[in-house]
Formats: C-alpha cells, sequence, structure tokens
C-alpha cells in the first residue's frame, strides 16, 4: 500500500456510510439556515398539513414555535429526514 492509502485506512474519524450521505446531503446545502413552515414541509413530504402540524409537534423534530407558527431550518430537517430514512 502506498502512503495514500495508509493516510485513508488511518483517519481517526470513522464514519458510517449514512453520516456520509448525510454530509454530502448537507455540504450541498446552498442556504442550510433558512427556515422551512409548515407547508413548507408538508409539500416536501407530500402531507397534508394536519399531519405536517403533527411531525412539528413530535420530540424528535427539532422545531420552534415562533408566535403562532412553526419554524425549522433547513439544515436540521435535513438531518432529520436522513436520520429518519435508515
Amino acid at each position: 500500500m502506498n502512503e495514500l492509502d495508509n493516510n485513508i485506512i488511518d483517519t481517526k474519524e470513522k464514519l458510517s456510510f449514512e453520516e456520509i450521505l448525510a454530509k454530502v446531503a448537507i455540504d450541498k446545502l446552498e442556504k442550510p439556515f433558512t427556515t422551512l413552515t409548515v407547508k413548507d414541509v408538508a409539500k416536501d413530504l407530500n402531507i397534508g398539513k394536519n399531519a405536517s402540524y403533527k411531525i412539528f409537534k413530535r420530540n424528535d423534530f427539532p422545531s420552534v414555535n415562533l408566535g403562532q407558527s412553526w419554524h425549522i431550518t433547513l439544515i436540521a430537517y435535513t438531518i432529520w429526514k436522513m436520520q429518519r430514512r435508515v
């Protein structure tokens, strides 16, 4: 093995396949801190608004309620979605 192969094998940070996919997906986001609303998530998941509200109220969904509207950052939503795919 050459020196480059040794460096790749000896990396301190071992990432799983899912973590690598999540990192690639996150790196491709143009504006990761853009916020999404209930309507945006409903459209992305192809579900109704009521079902989307239920997701926003889940403990494992990293959203915030600002006044009378729910929001989630695009990066948090992408990470959540990638974790749910496994």
